[in-house]
């Protein structure tokens, strides 16, 4: 195949290292740019693919007890045809999952021990198609919840704060209390404990309660069910999807997604994750940049080559064709180097932790803090395809001054001293 000269003389001062010592050191030089980039880019890899790991990890745990969309009444009170709300809701092909609940806070009592909780009415049938841990318990904890029974099921880390078990009374203070002759006396229920759930997500298992949709009704003096929760084919559709039952629904109800409803745990984790790659990213612009440096040098040991070449006939766009093809393929080969080895070590990450903790026999994520035993990895397309691009853009751009240097380069100077 013909190529181009300029592509033929750029692929063969990238491995040039064969005619000199002084070629030899430019040659490694060279080496450690694409080394440098390689790198680079692995660790890019590498780190947002574990951020990406700890954040499944965490979004399926909230995810399991809480639902990916929630519409709500827009004035703050009981639908008025939650029916009606679930069947407009389900003419979306992406829902697969609808169930209606009433959400309040109140206090939790047991002796002297008094917690804050979010107490969830829920129909345990209808809800086993919304979370998961609902179906998981749909036979087992959630059928003890009958109307009128008035039991309930806390999350097990406040079950451990009040020292509860099945069968032990609790008591609800409800918002609102009772006007009476004497003053506003609170309104107390007692409930009996039924069993508890486990999410492993913290901040749920130790501040949500279930009780049955008809009991909170009665509880919180609703008319009816306060929202509709529905589940989605896919979690990450829910802001698009949110905003197409908005403009379905109109103004009457309000609708909010997952990463709405838990705004501060989102914009927190993507800030995170914004500034973890622009950091990283700037390994990659050092290594990058580092073919200037070698570049700089090709072009004072090239002076000769390129003199004969201008002599030969060769545009002075030509000569800075030839540099720029060679840093171009130090970036490129770098680049690619630098995937390969950051997909490796991304989809193994977790043997690899392993290996090390037993070697050294440490623990980098005790379950017993982290709740994680496991180095979690997710190597997204998402975030591999703009390292890529950024990587060959610096390199690209790293490659400009030195190629327009060694066009300028006047034969009879660059020859008089041959």
């Amino acid at each position: 195949m013909n190529w181009p000269y300029e592509l033929q003389i750029g692929w063969r001062y990238t491995r040039a290292g064969r005619a000199g010592r002084r070629n030899g050191f430019i040659s490694f030089i060279s080496g450690v740019s694409m080394l440098g980039i390689s790198l680079g880019v692995a660790a890019l890899i590498i780190v947002l693919s574990v951020m990406n790991g700890f954040q499944k990890e965490v979004l399926d745990r909230m995810l399991s007890i809480i639902s990916h969309i929630e519409i709500i009444d827009s004035r703050g009170q009981a639908l008025p045809d939650w029916k009606a709300t679930i069947a407009e809701a389900r003419k979306n092909p992406e829902v697969i999952g609808a169930a209606p609940f009433i959400a309040q806070q109140a206090l939790i009592a047991r002796g002297d021990d008094m917690h804050g909780a979010v107490v969830r009415g829920i129909s345990p049938n209808d809800e086993a198609t919304v979370t998961d841990v609902a179906a998981r318990l749909k036979d087992t904890v959630l059928a003890k919840l009958t109307p009128g029974g008035w039991g309930i099921v806390l999350g097990i880390e406040l079950a451990r704060q009040l020292a509860v078990r099945e069968g032990d009374k609790i008591t609800i203070v409800a918002p609102g209390g009772q006007v009476t002759p004497a003053g506003v006396v609170p309104r107390l229920k007692q409930l009996t404990v039924v069993g508890t759930f486990d999410s492993g997500h913290y901040e749920y298992d130790s501040t949500l309660v279930l009780i049955d949709l008809d009991d909170a009704a009665k509880l919180f003096r609703t008319e009816g069910p306060t929202g509709v929760q529905l589940r989605l084919k896919n979690q990450r559709d829910a802001p698009s999807v949110g905003f197409q039952l908005q403009q379905d629904m109109g103004p009457a109800v309000t609708v909010r997604d997952w990463t709405q409803t838990n705004r501060n745990w989102y914009q927190a984790v993507m800030l995170e994750k914004r500034l973890m790659f622009i950091i990283l990213t700037l390994i990659v612009a050092v290594a990058a940049f580092n073919l200037v440096s070698t570049l700089v040098m090709t072009v004072t040991d090239k002076r000769a080559d390129i003199a004969i070449l201008r002599t030969l006939g060769a545009s002075p766009r030509s000569v800075m064709g030839i540099f720029m093809v060679q840093g171009a393929l130090s970036g490129i080969i770098g680049t690619l180097a630098g995937v390969v080895l950051g997909l490796l070590i991304a989809y193994n990450v977790g043997v690899l932790v392993s290996g090390i903790e037993h070697l050294l026999s440490i623990s980098f994520l005790p379950a017993s803090v982290y709740l994680i035993d496991h180095m979690p990895s997710d190597p997204q397309r998402g975030d591999i395809v703009p390292i890529v691009a950024i990587s060959l853009a610096l390199s690209f751009v790293a490659t400009l001054y030195p190629s327009w240097r060694a066009s300028r380069i006047q034969p009879a100077e660059a020859l008089r001293y041959e």
